[in-house]
């Protein structure tokens, strides 16, 4: 099922129950893991165990990264179709930019769409690894809202498209903005839900999707959370991804 039709049956039945009450009632919470393709067979193994298990918690749907330049291309695909199929998951599958013509695309959309995923988060994606900077290749994407834009013409609505989001700005960017104007055209090209990079100030949060709505992004917010797991990898990931901590 699309994650946006979900959320969307959720807040409904929400507000009828609210109506219904005549009371102020808490929105129920949901959520989702995002997990990493395994590099082996044997970690494969041992993640799909994993995931079996903590699909007991009832996850409103489960997250598959994309290798850079499709360097996990069959890996990402056969284990979305495993959750689909033998654990009634709802899978949202990232697909990125980097190194991927149109051709590999359609071919990695058509699969999911025969295994029954209904779930896309489009991405530019990082440099391949090795290369500082990222540099598009011959018939295929050079932005994120290109991708978008290709998934909506091409599919129509059979996928839900999820794009992310940056409150504390892009690392490209060139202005807050600006950040700000490009999540529009991603949106306006057809996306649904944004989900953003991890943050942990929440103010920042709360004010950058103001600002968003502000500036005409039609979309549902999502936050990306990450749990904190040691001090030393917490230091690293802040570094890395430039976040405030208060």
């Amino acid at each position: 099922m699309k994650i946006n039709d979900k959320i969307d049956k959720i807040m409904a039945e929400e507000k009828a129950q609210a109506l219904a009450n005549a009371e102020y009632k808490a929105p129920a919470a949901y959520y989702s893991y995002e997990y990493f393709p395994p590099k082996t067979a044997a970690g494969e193994e041992n993640l799909v165990d994993r995931i079996a298990r903590m699909a007991t918690t009832n996850p409103l749907w489960v997250d598959v990264t994309w290798g850079a330049g499709g360097g996990t291309f069959d890996t990402t695909l056969d284990l979305c179709g495993h959750m689909v199929k033998y654990m009634g998951l709802d899978v949202l599958m990232h697909l990125t930019c980097t190194g991927m013509t149109r051709e590999r695309v359609v071919e990695a959309l058509d699969t999911a769409k025969a295994y029954g995923i209904r779930n896309i988060l489009a991405l530019r994606g990082d440099p391949p690894f090795g290369e500082e900077n990222w540099t598009p290749i011959d018939n295929g994407f050079s932005y994120a809202t290109e991708l978008v834009a290709f998934i909506r013409e091409k599919y129509g609505d059979y996928f839900c498209i999820v794009v992310a989001g940056y409150p504390e700005v892009h690392s490209q960017a060139t202005s807050y903005e600006d950040d700000i104007k490009h999540l529009k055209e991603k949106c306006d090209a057809g996306a649904d839900i944004v989900v953003t990079q991890l943050f942990y100030n929440n103010d920042i949060f709360l004010q950058w999707v103001k600002d968003c709505k502000a500036a005409g992004v039609k979309a549902l917010f999502i936050p990306g959370l990450m749990p904190i797991f040691g001090y030393d990898r917490f230091q690293r990931t802040i570094k890395f991804c430039k976040t405030d901590v208060p």
